[in-house]
Parts: structure tokens; C-alpha cells; sequence
């Protein structure tokens, strides 16, 4: 299967309110990085009343703008799909302006625990301060003002990520678990790739076909999208065994190979997607080390 056709085409038009289909509104913070891409998308569900789905980062002008959007409607749910710090913390100040309800998971953790000496290089990214008022579960369903969405627990982006999709309709919000611009980052001890992969096929359970995601724009055909990427992902777990079987032992060297074409300020994080697969691998008993999994460990091929 090829490769998924990634798309960087889109227009974010930052804190204007632009409608996607009758119904749901999205709002584009101006947060862009290499991670985030033009920015986070807030998303506002319903017509009389509203859901803000993905509230966003602690930013003023978004917080105005998702106001302006909203304007005299009632918000009846804040709805967040994982807890990172682009996403989730404008959750809170909004329940309390609004006096709407926060629907998430749960709480920001680890996929895992930290191993011995091991730290988190991306401690800073979660959102430790959120905490939901109601603690969502895979096939609980939320209703509001001609929608319902169905509850999907897709974790591997994060422990705690929820997609969401639109009952009776062909939408659905997957977060950033699956974008059209660029792969999802999975980095431990936050993300698992072997979660990550297990959510992909439950996305493929789901009959919705198009998607909006956490950034970037719609993605059409999205199970298309889905298994490509999936094969994608095979592509370079298969890659790194390769680079072990040629005595590349560390994952600076298999990082060096593989991610030869990509801007060097994006190698840590490339790191810590070899990390994910070699965590995955590990547990399958197809790769050694010695110890625990780590960034700076040394790998082998039984």
C-alpha cells in the first residue's frame, strides 16, 4: 500500500469563525510550529446552542475570538480530545464563563511508567491542571442540539485521547491522532505505538469517511488515509529493524539514516517516534536491549 498523501494546502484564516458543514464551526488559533502546524482548531458544534470542541491553548485572542464566534449562544458541552497543552487549558476558563460542563477522559498521564533515572522530554507539553467534570468512556455518547457524537477511546498520541464521531452524519473529530498534513507524533512514556496502532483499527471500525482533525483541514476518504498510514508505519518499524540488522545499534544512528531527509531540528523528536516503535518492538520480541527501553539505550535483533 502506498504511502498516505499527505497535504500541507490549507487556510487557516486564524480567529475567524468558518464553517466546515452545516452545523460545526472551526476556529484556528495562531499557535503554529512545527508541531501544531497553522495552529490548534476549535471546534463549535450545533447551531442554537453550542459544543467547543478542543477549547485550545491559554491564548487571550483565541479565547476573544471563540467568544466572538459564539456570540449570545448557549455552550452546552466543552468537549477535549487529549490534554495537550494546545488543546486543553482554555477548557476551564470557558466552563467557567459559560457555566458549561468538561467532557473528556480524564486527567493528563503517562502511557507508562517512568523507567528508572528515565525523565519525560515532553513533560512540559502536558496539561497537568485539567481535570474533566465528566470522565468519558469507549461507547458512552454525548447529545446536544441536533447531534450526537459517539465516544471512541483512541489512545497513543496521548493516554488519554478521544476521538469523537457524528452519529447519523459522515464526521468525525479524531484529534491529532490522525491528520492529513503530517504523521501524529507518538513519544514515550506519553504515547505508546502499540496503542497507537490498536486505535487506528478502531477509527476503521467507525463509519465515518471524513475527518477534522486537531490541525490542518478536512481529510476525505479517511479510511483510505487510515490504512495508508497504517502501512506507514509498518514501512518504518520495518526500517528500523533494518538499520539494527546493519549494526546500528542506538537511536541517534538509526535517526541519522532514516530521518536523513528531514530538518535536523526535528531529529529529537524523531527520536522519540524510533523510541515508540522500539518499545513496540521490544514487547513483541523482536528486538533486545539491555535494561529498559531508552533513548539512550542499545538495541539488537533476536
Amino acid at each position: 500500500m502506498a504511502s498516505p498523501d499527505f497535504r500541507s494546502d490549507f487556510d487557516p484564516r486564524h480567529g475567524q469563525a468558518v464553517e466546515m458543514v452545516p452545523g460545526l464551526q472551526r476556529v484556528v488559533c495562531h499557535n503554529p510550529s512545527p508541531f501544531t502546524f497553522h495552529g490548534t482548531n476549535t471546534y463549535l458544534l450545533g447551531v442554537d446552542k453550542v459544543a467547543v470542541i478542543d477549547p485550545g491553548p491559554a491564548d487571550e485572542a483565541h479565547y476573544n475570538a471563540l467568544l466572538g464566534a459564539i456570540g449570545n449562544r448557549p455552550v452546552s458541552h466543552i468537549i477535549v480530545t487529549h490534554t495537550h497543552m494546545d488543546h486543553s487549558p482554555l477548557a476551564q476558563p470557558l466552563a467557567e464563563k459559560t457555566g458549561a460542563e468538561i467532557y473528556a477522559e480524564g486527567p493528563h498521564r503517562p502511557a507508562r511508567p517512568l523507567n528508572l533515572g528515565e525523565l519525560n522530554p515532553l513533560d512540559a507539553s502536558g496539561d497537568k491542571d485539567f481535570t474533566p467534570h465528566l470522565v468519558l468512556q469507549h461507547g458512552d455518547a454525548i447529545a446536544g442540539d441536533g447531534w450526537v457524537l459517539d465516544c471512541l477511546f483512541t489512545p497513543g498520541h496521548t493516554a488519554n485521547h478521544m476521538a469523537f464521531g457524528w452519529r447519523d452524519t459522515d464526521y468525525l473529530i479524531p484529534g491529532d491522532h490522525v491528520m492529513a498534513w503530517a504523521t501524529s507524533i507518538v513519544a514515550p512514556p506519553d504515547g505508546s505505538m502499540s496503542d497507537y496502532m490498536a486505535s487506528l483499527d478502531i477509527l476503521l471500525k467507525a463509519p465515518q469517511q471524513t475527518y477534522f482533525p486537531g490541525h490542518g483541514g478536512r481529510l476525505a476518504n479517511a479510511h483510505q488515509f487510515v490504512r495508508a498510514l497504517r502501512s506507514h508505519r509498518r514501512m518504518r518499524e520495518q526500517a528500523i529493524l533494518n538499520q539494527i540488522q546493519d549494526g546500528r545499534q542506538t537511536i541517534p544512528e538509526i535517526v541519522a539514516v532514516i530521518y536523513r531527509t528531514t530538518d535536523k531540528k526535528l531529529h529529537g523528536a524523531a527520536g522519540l517516534s524510533v523510541l515508540a516503535h522500539l518499545e513496540d518492538l521490544v514487547s513483541k520480541g523482536a528486538v533486545e536491549t539491555e535494561g529498559s527501553v531508552a533513548l539512550d539505550g542499545r538495541y539488537w535483533v533476536k
